[in-house]
């Protein structure tokens, strides 16, 4: 496991096991860049990835960059340690963030958010992705305040 340090969920891979559907999402990670799959018929982001889309039934899709900002959809603040293994880095935010450049409701990816004043987060936070470089071939995308 690597180093613990408060409010980080620690990563517990150290390759993120990508198939080729996925692999270049994790390839731009590791470039610091944040990807999203599109539907190349209908328009709609399908995250995670799948086969095909779930508002046309497409099976064309595309990654697109995305600009790496967004705003906290939902959130929730783990005080107690899920393992002891865990003790030093909690309390830590995990939550549910609304991606900018995708269309409608907009693209979520769930991250942990980290550098954060926990007393004052809130919905509607605006937040931007940084990536935490576990290994040679994986970097853990996380959102922090803007």
């Amino acid at each position: 496991m690597a180093e613990l340090r408060p409010g980080v969920f620690p990563a517990t891979m150290q390759d993120p096991y990508a198939d080729e559907t996925t692999q270049p999402f994790w390839d731009a990670a590791l470039e610091g860049r944040l990807l999203g799959y599109r539907c190349s018929t209908c328009g709609t982001f399908v995250m995670p990835p799948k086969p095909y889309c779930f508002t046309c039934q497409g099976t064309d899709f595309a990654w697109v960059e995305l600009p790496g900002t967004g705003t906290v959809y939902t959130f929730t603040i783990v005080r107690h340690p899920l393992s002891p293994a865990l003790a030093e880095v909690v309390p830590f935010a995990a939550g549910v963030i609304e991606l900018d450049g995708t269309q409608g409701a907009g693209a979520r990816m769930i991250a942990n958010i980290v550098d954060v004043d926990l007393d004052t987060l809130q919905i509607g936070t605006r937040v931007k992705v940084v990536f935490d470089t576990v290994s040679d071939t994986l970097a853990v995308p996380r959102f922090a305040p803007v």
